[in-house]
């Protein structure tokens, strides 16, 4: 027996500075902490192992998809107990991007001796109580050799972000990984992006009621011509074709979801009225269109191409043309060049993908040309939509590992669960703003309440 559980549990409270919020049960069958509530698995020394060559976020994430950390109880409890010691750390200086990796010169090559020289671990942790628990941590983790990535990660980039290459790549990554997989964790909508939801309704009604509610606030009419910009499993087109009769072309850069909508659409009948395109919106030449919908894609278009976003779609309208960008955001930090996209969901998420203020993005419109006439928050119900996601993945869990694999299924579950908290604690926010390109003299076409959007269909 080696004690494990007591003694990562040490390790812990001297790390973070304060009681261990959940339970740890370890390999050798030994528990520490608290007795109620989730328990974190630690289900062999290669989850330590991952944590000592890649500190922080990553590390952690790495052992969670890998399946050496599991959880007994509930995510969410779980997630929640931790998330304000980890967000504490987000101001904290970045670890070093692998412990071992910095003290490996000074250690000797036998790994049985690690131990006796974790001391060296004084020039990266001021601290003796740290120093002692990295000493204590290498004996237990029995860090050689570095433990490969899963294979789910992300492949490594090169080359400036933004590409249209590049882009094209890091969408493939996040959905083309089977349609079937995204049926059994978004339902019949197929919509990935937050519902608009009402009390008592069902995540399908939600997702009506959000494209609807985008439909209106576009005020389409029948025959206007809607650019739909990452057009998903073409949700949005269908819904604004067969209720509102607008004629729309759909955009995305992947193959899988462009395949999916087409069927959906010659299913409908609506081959008339929906175009899908495998297109980068950058590419769109056809315009002017009455009105644009971008929902839930301008987060992969970065910080220093959003001034082109934003130019690009002002063009593709024409004057007195509607846009309606659906944007996920976070709060602004004090110093915005210490901005760090988010560890864990560049490497298995969303590879590249950056978060802006909703200010910025209000401000960046605003100088393509538009004028931002509406901004509607919508974070809580992105909360409950992600929510609702996860627990239709833990429903359909053997089906989602079958299509696509463990692994695969864990980036989800962790991913979706971690961004309901963020969502409910505020430090995620998501908005739709109406904008319009204004005629040359000004008039916005617009009526002057916009709140009532007009009426639903019958």
């Amino acid at each position: 027996m080696t004690d494990a559980a007591p003694r990562l549990a040490a390790l812990a409270e001297t790390l973070l500075g304060g009681p261990l919020p959940v339970r740890i049960r370890a390999w050798d069958g030994t528990e520490a902490g608290p007795p109620d509530g989730p328990v974190l698995v630690v289900r062999g020394r290669r989850a330590l192992r991952r944590m000592l060559w890649k500190p922080g976020e990553l590390g952690l994430a790495r052992a969670w998809v890998a399946g050496d950390l599991t959880v007994e109880g509930d995510l969410f409890e779980l997630l929640d107990r931790v998330a304000g010691l980890l967000w504490q750390r987000d101001r904290a200086p970045a670890p070093p991007a692998s412990l071992l990796g910095a003290l490996r010169p000074r250690l000797p090559r036998r790994v049985s001796a690690a131990a006796d020289t974790a001391a060296a671990a004084a020039a990266l942790l001021g601290d003796a109580d740290a120093r002692d628990a990295v000493r204590d941590l290498v004996a237990l983790a029995r860090p050689w050799p570095a433990p490969a990535p899963p294979a789910e990660e992300a492949a490594r980039r090169g080359g400036p972000r933004h590409t249209k290459g590049r882009d094209r790549r890091a969408i493939s990554h996040h959905y083309d990984v089977g349609n079937d997989f995204y049926e059994r964790v978004l339902g019949p909508s197929m919509v990935y992006s937050c519902a608009y939801w009402t009390p008592g309704s069902t995540l399908e009604r939600a997702q009506h009621d959000k494209l609807d509610l985008v439909c209106r606030k576009l005020a389409l009419a029948p025959g206007d011509r809607l650019l739909d910009v990452g057009c998903g499993w073409g949700s949005m087109a269908l819904h604004a074709a067969r209720e509102y009769g607008a004629r729309v072309t759909g955009v995305t850069l992947s193959r899988e979801q462009a395949v999916y909508a087409r069927k959906r659409v010659a299913d409908e009948g609506l081959a008339d009225l929906v175009e899908i395109r495998i297109q980068d919106y950058r590419d769109v030449k056809d315009g002017p269109y009455d009105a644009i919908s971008s929902i839930g894609m301008a987060e992969h278009v970065g910080a220093d191409g959003y001034r082109d976003y934003a130019r690009t779609l002002h063009a593709l309208l024409r004057p007195g043309g509607l846009l309606l960008n659906h944007q996920i955001a976070r709060p602004p930090e004090a110093d915005e060049s210490a901005y760090r996209v988010d560890e864990f969901i560049d490497a298995y998420v969303f590879p590249d993908g950056e978060l802006s203020p909703v200010g910025t993005t209000v401000g960046e419109l605003e100088r393509a040309g538009f004028e931002v006439r509406d901004v509607e928050a919508l974070r809580e119900h992105y909360a409950l939509t992600l929510r609702a996601w996860v627990a239709r993945l833990e429903e359909h869990w053997d089906e989602a590992v079958a299509l696509t694999s463990a692994g695969r299924a864990r980036v989800w579950q962790l991913y979706m669960a971690a961004s309901a908290l963020g969502f409910e604690r505020g430090r995620l926010g998501v908005n739709q703003v109406l904008a319009v390109r204004s005629a040359a003299r000004g008039d916005s076409g617009l009526p002057l309440r916009l709140r009532t959007w007009g009426a639903q269909p019958a």
